[in-house]
């Protein structure tokens, strides 16, 4: 079977300080997104070979990635070994701060738990998440947007009725989260840059890891004030560690505009899509 794997944004992402077990303690707002991937899951019955493909080279495709600990994992619950073709059809750029690898391991999780008839609880599922990493359980609810606390993995569903035009913008660079992470206590904000919560209808957005990264990544700083300068720009703010930054329009007709815009003002390396969030009506379709 096929399944749809979203990408997700983070409206908000507080960083309430560093905990014992060496996480950050956080509070965000994770909305899907109707871009996503595409995972073909075959289910070849006894055996325990495992097959992982990729249609993006640089993806690795050893026990490192999470749709492979996510198959490990659901193993490990079940006790059940089988033999698996699991084909990645990437359209989320990784290192974005976009989820792409934690949503393929939700979905890789479900679709275990569907085609072996495991049946595995949806709180079973999501347990087995968390431990595969922070922001996987939020695609494990039947809901547009999650609100995530701890280290990002304790999600309660979030009533989110807005399906908002979106323009994501990744330069040509990955960002490490680990690495904005370590670097959150000791960093500064960079003069003339605004950090202030927008504040929308559907909550304060706000990026406490927009500090670190726009100290080293000075691209970003700017093309978040270039974003902010455009009327039909609503907010714009960088998703999750980046570094992908993103803007919320009024209409799919001014994102569109915007993204030709941002097309001439980023050059051609930029990766620079179009998409909206989910809202409840979405899901149920």
């Amino acid at each position: 079977m096929t399944f749809h794997s979203p990408a997700k944004i983070n409206l908000w992402l507080r960083v309430l300080g560093k905990r014992p077990d060496g996480f950050h303690e956080v509070e965000t707002r994770l909305c899907r997104l109707a871009l996503g991937d595409l995972i073909e899951v075959d289910h070849l019955g006894a055996g325990n070979s495992v097959t992982l493909t990729c249609s993006d080279p640089t993806v690795p495709l050893d026990e490192s990635n999470l749709a492979m600990k996510a198959l490990r994992a659901f193993e490990g619950r079940t006790g059940r070994q089988s033999a698996w073709r699991l084909h990645l059809e990437k359209r989320i750029p990784a290192g974005a701060g976009l989820g792409g690898g934690s949503s393929n391991a939700a979905t890789v999780l479900a679709a275990c738990n569907e085609l072996t008839g495991a049946a595995l609880s949806r709180m079973e599922l999501i347990e087995l998440a968390a431990q595969i990493g922070s922001d996987v359980p939020c695609f494990l609810l039947d809901t547009p947007a999650a609100d995530g606390s701890g280290r990002g993995e304790k999600v309660e569903p979030a009533e989110f009725p807005w399906e908002l035009p979106l323009v994501l913008i990744k330069p040509p660079f990955p960002i490490p989260t680990p690495w904005a992470y370590k670097r959150w206590a000791d960093s500064r904000e960079r003069p003339g840059v605004s950090y202030a919560p927008q504040l929308c209808p559907w909550g304060s957005m706000v990026n406490d890891l927009e500090r670190p990264v726009f100290e080293k990544f000075l691209l970003l700083p700017a093309l978040k004030g270039w974003l902010k300068e455009h009327a039909s720009v609503r907010a714009a703010l960088m998703s999750g560690s980046g570094s992908t930054m993103f803007a919320i329009t009024d209409t799919a007709v001014q994102a569109a505009e915007l993204a030709e815009s941002a097309r001439e003002w980023c050059g051609d390396t930029a990766w620079i899509q179009t998409t909206g969030t989910l809202g409840q009506a979405s899901m149920a379709r």
